[in-house]
């Protein structure tokens, strides 16, 4: 195992040259290096963030001669990068193992990174699960920085606002950023302090379907069904250039049910509602076994029943660092215009 752990690391880094040399030209040093459930080893993954490496294995811990090799590897191939280990194998996904001594200070002290331009901040281990900057979305937020000069943007299901700060420093006109989380936000608002941006981002802390109803101009009522709905901000309708969707998997609130599956277009009818004609909306969907032509034929008939057109589509691909053998990958985003 150990001889193919190396061989495996080694074959990863190799694919990504093409890419790492791209990106270090860019001045992004946030890129994920194994991307083990197509590169050999399910459940592992690698990832760069500015001078860390953060190790996450999800299926099974790695056992402490695979981390040992795993270190020497990158040591040498990476020379200057601390190697922090977060073992997520456990339930509900977890961080499971302790660190000592000068790792853990390592893993709880926040550092600056860099993405295509774009200053975010990361900290290996917070009060959270997941990283502060999804590496997977770097092609949506390349993307929405292209569109963004001069555009409004609304970002939802924001977290620590990456998308909406990447469009503001592309030169967005207004950009606002909704998420439920404050401690989100809150990072978010450190990421906007970090960067010079075309305007001031607003950070707006309400369940995503109150805001997006209201933008949407239909409304969010302060008691559904003779049951009082929990406090939320009061927001005028209104419509945006570019909408940024990219909702979890599953989540209940209530105001609303978040299925991916199920019901993808409890969130897609409002959202294309506050994008202004002529817009742009790029949804994402997460979940692996969406076939995405199905997904698409959902999203269109849900725009239809709305009395919106989607005039076209068109598919935004992770870039190398996550590869997919057949070309669709478990990360669906598509960027389109109505």
């Amino acid at each position: 195992m150990s001889d193919r752990l190396s061989d495996l690391l080694m074959a990863a880094l190799t694919a990504r040259s093409g890419l790492l040399d791209q990106l270090h030209g860019e001045g992004t040093d946030a890129y994920r290096l194994f991307h083990g459930s197509v590169e050999g080893l399910p459940g592992l993954t690698v990832d760069r963030y500015g001078d860390q490496l953060l190790v996450q294995s999800f299926h099974q811990a790695l056992a402490p001669e695979q981390l040992a090799e795993l270190g020497r590897f990158y040591g040498e191939a990476l020379p200057g990068l601390a190697v922090i280990y977060n073992d997520r194998s456990q339930s509900h996904s977890r961080i499971g193992n302790p660190l000592q001594g000068d790792a853990k200070v390592a893993a709880h002290t926040s550092r600056e990174i860099h993405e295509v331009g774009v200053r975010y901040l990361y900290q290996a281990r917070h009060a959270g699960q997941d990283p502060w900057l999804f590496l997977d979305l770097r092609a949506g937020r390349r993307r929405i920085m292209a569109e963004a000069p001069g555009k409004s943007v609304l970002n939802l299901f924001a977290y620590t606002c990456g998308v909406g700060i990447a469009a503001a420093k592309a030169g967005a006109s207004h950009v606002v950023n909704v998420d439920f989380a404050e401690s989100s936000l809150e990072v978010g608002k450190e990421n906007a302090r970090l960067n010079e941006l075309s305007c001031r981002p607003r950070f707006i802390k309400s369940d995503v379907f109150a805001a997006l109803r209201q933008y949407a101009g239909l409304g969010q009522p302060k008691v559904v069904r003779g049951k009082r709905m929990p406090p939320f901000p009061e927001l005028a309708p209104r419509q945006f250039d570019i909408v940024f969707l990219d909702p979890p998997r599953y989540a209940k609130s209530p105001f609303g049910v978040v299925d991916l599956v199920n019901d993808y277009p409890a969130l897609f009818k409002p959202a294309l509602l506050a994008t202004a004609p002529g817009g742009r909306l790029l949804c994402c969907n997460n979940v692996a076994e969406v076939d995405r032509d199905a997904w698409l034929e959902q999203l269109q008939r849900s725009a239809r029943k709305a009395g919106r057109e989607i005039t076209s589509h068109e598919w935004i691909v992770p870039e190398a660092d996550f590869p997919s053998p057949d070309g669709r990958p478990p990360l669906k985003m598509i960027l389109l215009g109505v």
